[in-house]
């Protein structure tokens, strides 16, 4: 794996754990008691449903970088994890988390 890419995957896993950390924060003021006025209390759950989404989708992208890293120190950074087969230079370029080829890739 070429340094770059990975002091970019570095980079991102730190970012995506910050992130998780600031929305755990935000979870944990939940528990609070919504207001008494009820547009207030939509507003409030709305809030809460979009730091779940965001918790979710930031979980995500984090095991992706874990994963490509974790591929790149067993030495298989590049190769398909599912057909053995090398991941366009491109690709990897754009993505260095992905583990599938684009063939593969769109399989799912």
């Amino acid at each position: 794996m070429p340094q770059d890419l990975r002091r970019q995957l570095e980079a991102q896993q730190v970012q995506y754990r910050t992130r998780l950390e600031q929305l755990e924060r935000d979870r944990r003021r939940q528990g609070v008691a919504l207001s008494a006025d009820f547009a207030e209390q939509a507003g409030e759950r709305e809030n809460d449903e979009v730091v779940d989404a965001l918790s979710v989708g930031t979980q995500v992208a984090l095991t992706q970088v874990d994963r490509a890293l974790q591929r790149a120190d067993a030495g298989l950074w590049g190769v398909c994890e599912r057909c053995g087969r090398a991941i366009a230079d491109a690709r990897l370029r754009k993505m260095p988390e992905a583990t599938r080829c684009t063939r593969c890739a769109s399989r799912d």
